[in-house]
């Protein structure tokens, strides 16, 4: 396929795949985002009032629409129905007629009078993908539980371990930190989106499937820190956890993160520091006494840092092969060069005609940018087709 079909979204993926999409959480609208990105045609099947997620600050500058909801949405459509009402069930089972896929986060309490039962639906739409995507999954003692991001992030083990690095050294009485938006549902959108695909894959064999997606595994799985102690009976801590040597340096002008874990890499960073004295001890070439000196050696690395500006050093350190970034402000990131060229970002449209950019997907397809961008639908501005 030519790259220029992807670009237009008539080859992608799951072009002419239909998607229901009943969300009222970051997770399942981003696993609905992650899959009209791949060509799907997602339509939110919103309650009378909306998706809470319309009015979920941050709001776009000088309006009252949510900048979360408009990133979320972006591409979709918007149908209207009250689960509540037999109507509304009525019409969510001749959506699901025509559905491949179905992403739903109703707490599991609520679905049987929502007409969500995941046996029920099966065997009225038995070739159906339904992901179920919540907080601690829709089976266990933890179902009926409500989490707040905060809550998922303690809970995935993330938060045990933030602040650490150069955080912890700079500001070592504060408490754990909670990482900036909606990092763990973020990870459980991922992972509904990555099972969705996967029952679409098995569909030939097995047919459709349900698929109970938790959020609490998915950030488990991204850093398994704390499921460490059950294998090498290892338990990270804030204050212990960090590179031997590396991480995040304080440089003029910004923050640079360093990080090099291969003997060519650890020999680019000798050069580029500049071959000091220091670095020609015989052995510091084996990286277990690397990994042994690694505060002396990162003092070094800090004073070194501190005399040079963060521009140089990571345009320095491109050319030598270490791997270094610095830290960009969210200005920096959306007028970069690097982002500009790979079309990471696309215009959006609201409704009143208002105009703002979208970060298009985290991924691509044969290193084509994606079609991206798109209108956010107004409520309930699609309306259900006649039944089959």
């Amino acid at each position: 396929m030519a790259s220029e079909d992807f670009a237009q979204g008539n080859a992608l993926p799951l072009f002419g795949f239909r998607v229901l999409e009943i969300s009222r959480t970051v997770a399942a609208a981003y696993a609905g985002r992650l899959l009209a990105a791949m060509g799907a045609s997602v339509v939110m099947l919103e309650p009378p009032g909306g998706s809470p997620l319309r009015s979920a600050p941050p709001l776009l500058d000088g309006t009252a629409h949510s900048a979360l909801f408009a990133f979320l949405a972006v591409g979709k459509s918007s149908m209207l129905g009250d689960l509540s009402a037999m109507e509304g069930r009525q019409r969510l089972d001749e959506e699901l007629n025509r559905t491949d896929i179905l992403i739903d986060d109703t707490p599991v309490r609520e679905r049987a009078a929502a007409g969500l039962d995941p046996e029920a639906i099966a065997k009225r739409h038995p070739t159906l993908m339904h992901v179920s995507v919540l907080p601690f999954g829709a089976s266990g003692p933890k179902a009926d539980w409500v989490a707040e991001e905060v809550n998922l992030l303690h809970a995935g083990g993330e938060g045990f371990l933030l602040p650490n690095g150069l955080s912890c050294e700079l500001f070592p009485d504060r408490p754990p930190l909670k990482i900036y938006g909606h990092f763990s549902q973020y990870q459980g959108g991922c992972a509904a989106a990555l099972a969705a695909l996967s029952a679409c894959w098995a569909a030939a064999d097995h047919g459709g499937q349900y698929v109970d997606v938790s959020v609490q595994d998915a950030m488990l799985s991204i850093g398994a820190f704390a499921l460490q102690r059950w294998g090498d009976g290892s338990l990270e801590h804030r204050k212990t956890r960090s590179f031997r040597y590396g991480g995040v340096f304080q440089a003029q002008g910004g923050f640079v993160e360093l990080l090099t874990l291969e003997d060519r890499q650890w020999n680019a960073l000798v050069q580029l520091l500049g071959r000091p004295p220091w670095t020609q001890d015989a052995a510091l070439s084996d990286p277990l006494e690397r990994s042994r000196r690694g505060d002396e050696i990162n003092r070094h690395i800090r004073a070194w840092m501190r005399r040079h500006n963060v521009e140089d050093i990571v345009r320095w350190a491109q050319e030598l092969g270490v791997p270094a970034a610095k830290y960009r402000s969210p200005e920096e990131v959306i007028g970069g060069e690097h982002e500009r060229s790979r079309g990471l970002f696309a215009p959006l449209t609201l409704d009143e005609g208002l105009e703002a950019e979208v970060l298009v997907a985290p991924f691509q397809f044969l290193c084509s940018p994606l079609k991206g961008g798109g209108r956010v639908p107004a409520l309930g501005e699609k309306l259900p087709e006649p039944a089959a």
